[in-house]
């Protein structure tokens, strides 16, 4: 239990809840498996920001011109677009493992209904999910892009990261 015991009680309480929706053993060991996989998602997380320029935020303006993305508490990550026409292209991807979930879903014409910041959820009044988890993380382009480029960019890097979080899934969980 020592990568569950290091991480903080939110998120432990949080992996938790999706052993439990997720359909593992209510166990210690599940627990910890969790844990390992969350951490190894953390670290690629963050490796990607750096490898992609990406700026690590702790508030993110719903009228912010700029695209984001965002790593929850449970895993999921949300690719926010920037805003075109008062609309942003949005895709949320899940950890795999929650039934509770949809596994994938985007809208082209989102709306975030709220500002984002850390520890609070995602929300839309149009959008590929109505509330997310907790946010965990946001980053955005450390350099200003063109919309197209923008939405390229990011589209890539969470397609890159939901295949490395569905190999962690399968390498540390099963």
């Amino acid at each position: 239990m020592d990568t569950f015991n290091s991480l903080s009680p939110e998120i432990q309480q949080h992996l938790k809840q999706i052993a439990k929706t997720s359909g593992l053993p209510q166990t210690d060991e599940s627990h910890e498996q969790l844990a390992v996989a969350w951490k190894d998602k953390e670290t690629i997380f963050e490796k990607t920001l750096a490898d992609n320029k990406l700026l690590d935020m702790a508030f993110y303006g719903r009228a912010e011109p700029r695209g984001a993305l965002v790593l929850t508490w449970s895993g999921s990550i949300i690719n926010i677009g920037p805003l075109v026409d008062g609309n942003r292209r949005c895709e949320y991807t899940s950890i795999g493992l929650r039934a509770d979930v949809p596994p994938a879903a985007t809208d082209e014409a989102s709306e975030l209904s709220a500002d984002l910041e850390v520890d609070e959820p995602v929300q839309f009044l149009r959008g590929p999910i109505k509330t997310s988890s907790p946010v965990y993380k946001i980053a955005i382009a450390s350099e200003a892009l063109e919309p197209e480029a923008e939405e390229a960019m990011l589209t890539q890097v969470s397609q890159d990261l939901a295949e490395d979080f569905a190999t962690v899934n399968k390498t540390v969980i099963g």
